[in-house]
């Protein structure tokens, strides 16, 4: 059988189960994160001084990718309604759709930090959005399901929403204990979510800093020993993380620490001189 042929069953089956759309959108995003990460590396490495590198305006205003995800996904969405289903325009804007949502989420650290942290430590949860959101659709394409909605009886319907709403509180306990791979996998593979619901929160996570500390030092001090910081797992995520993204700079995170540092050293000080202040004021009227 040749690949083309191989290709054309693989493509009805998708077109049977209405997925095609989904599967453009997935290979849309990978494609334009590994284009954009190639190309930030490029950027990075001084010996390549071929490469374009970073959209910069006269006045010095960065144009991060990001902006161009963000429109990509505005007009290849719009565009994807107004198109309703008629082919081939449907599946060009499902594929416009994933490479503007690629280029986004490479800056997810930026959504949540509001600053650029991309060579940072932080960013790397650019990585780990990346990793999640595209597991998320192969899923999906796999034939699971997160959710299945009985529309016939009332009873039916009930315990659909019944089940839902199991399955979200679970997914938001494996959230809150720092297990966030066990609820994003566990959205669409219950036993994982009741797995991860289950297990020990991260010494780090919400979960811990309300359930364990002071109050249950001996749980603080198991989630401590269960999760240190250079655990195998963690040395294997980072060192994933750096295939894929590269690694951070310690430059500038060095730089980033030494302007957190000087900050609290001029709140310090500030601070210093108000108390001395209401102290001279204080000897002043009592005297």
């Amino acid at each position: 059988m040749t690949s083309a042929s191989l290709f054309v069953d693989f493509w009805s089956g998708l077109e049977q189960h209405d997925e095609q759309g989904l599967f453009l959108v997935l290979v849309g995003f990978i494609g334009s994160f590994a284009f954009i990460r190639m190309s930030t590396r490029l950027m990075r490495n001084p010996k390549v001084t071929w490469w374009p590198g970073s959209v910069v305006t006269d006045s010095g205003v960065h144009l991060h990718h990001l902006v161009f995800g963000i429109v990509t996904m505005m007009v290849s969405g719009a565009a994807g309604f107004l198109a309703f289903g008629n082919s081939p325009w449907t599946e060009i804007c499902a594929f416009a759709f994933g490479v503007g949502a690629g280029l986004t989420i490479d800056e997810f650290a930026l959504w949540v930090y509001l600053d650029d942290v991309y060579w940072a430590e932080e960013g790397r949860k650019s990585i780990d959005a990346t990793v999640i959101a595209a597991a998320a659709m192969m899923l999906v394409l796999l034939g699971f399901t997160p959710l299945t909605i009985e529309d016939g009886s009332v009873q039916a319907l009930l315990g659909s929403v019944l089940s839902a709403l199991f399955v979200f509180t679970l997914v938001a306990i494996c959230f809150l204990k720092g297990r966030v791979l066990h609820g994003c996998i566990g959205f669409f593979v219950f036993p994982v979510a009741v797995y991860g619901a289950c297990r020990l929160g991260k010494p780090d996570s919400a979960w811990a800093h309300r359930r364990y500390g002071e109050r249950r030092a001996n749980k603080q001090e198991r989630a401590q020993e269960r999760f240190p910081p250079d655990r195998r797992t963690e040395r294997f995520k980072n060192a994933f993380r750096d295939l894929v993204g590269g690694k951070p700079s310690e430059g500038l995170e060095a730089a980033r620490q030494e302007a957190i540092a000087a900050t609290r050293e001029a709140s310090a000080e500030v601070r210093q001189r108000a108390e001395r202040v209401t102290r001279l004021g204080d000897s002043d009227r009592d005297s």
